[in-house]
């Protein structure tokens, strides 16, 4: 009887250790879908503004559960595009005094930490390289589990110091005499990256 009592008791305390144990969950990695994935961009200046939109090359995210883990993607610098299809403003984006496309054909971002502040949002900080030159940059993002087994990541003004990267032309912080034709430094990009199993 005593047996079957220890026993009894035993059985209980490993229940109840058990049931306070927190699950591992195993990373699951997601591939970017670049046809369903977007990527957009507006630079400013004195007079005005420019928009348009750059292609995915790749890309995947990592998720623990719900939450994310990584990820990283790439970006095919030869498809910049204007929103007004300017020939000669896609060219000079690609050429030295901008990105320098012939040269450096893509540029990459990759996730070095998460912060979840949320059940769906997280600042994200990781590295982005343009040009050659990598930087730190952080950016809030919001994640939508969609009913086809999708995931969505979206992050909607992500604002990039282009002299940070090399890019200075018209940048009145380093030509101050450049006057209305001055070029802001920052530029903003728009992410959405649609990722599956």
């Amino acid at each position: 009887m005593k047996l079957k009592i220890t026993s009894l008791a035993l059985l209980l305390v490993v229940f109840v250790s058990s049931a306070f144990i927190a699950p591992v969950f195993k990373p699951t990695t997601y591939k970017v879908d670049v046809e369903k994935s977007s990527l957009t961009w507006v630079g400013k200046k004195l007079t005005g503004s420019h928009n348009g939109t750059i292609d995915l090359q790749s890309g995947s995210l990592i998720f623990n559960d719900k939450k994310l883990a990584g990820g990283n993607f790439t970006i095919d610098m030869a498809t910049i595009k204007d929103a007004e299809k300017s020939e000669k403003l896609e060219g000079h984006l690609k050429a030295d005094d901008f990105f320098g496309v012939d040269k450096f054909a893509t540029s990459s971002f990759v996730i070095k930490k998460i912060a979840n502040t949320g059940a769906n949002i997280a600042n994200v900080t990781g590295n982005l390289t343009i040009k050659g030159i990598t930087n730190s940059i952080t950016f809030p993002a919001t994640i939508a589990w969609n009913a086809d087994g999708t995931v969505t990541a979206t992050a909607e003004k992500v604002l990039v110091d282009r002299t940070k990267f090399g890019i200075k032309f018209r940048s009145k912080g380093i030509f101050p005499d450049v006057g209305d034709k001055m070029i802001y430094d920052d530029f903003e990009l728009a992410i959405k990256l649609v990722a599956k199993k």
